[in-house]
């Protein structure tokens, strides 16, 4: 459960940037949170796939 923790930390942060500029690149997001959270490969498809989601939730 250790790793989840950076993951959590970055879907805060991405959800922080798009909180003060909605109309921010998601993929400029994912790939800076996955810099500053040290994030695997794979928890950035999660991140990415994730935002995916939401969006199509949205509308």
């Amino acid at each position: 459960m250790a790793g989840e923790a950076p993951i959590r930390q970055a879907v805060k942060w991405i959800d922080e940037q798009l909180l003060d500029n909605p109309k921010a690149d998601r993929i400029k997001l994912v790939d800076e949170a996955s810099r500053r959270f040290d994030l695997s490969p794979l928890d950035e498809d999660f991140l990415l796939r994730h935002l995916a989601e939401r969006a199509r939730d949205k509308k």
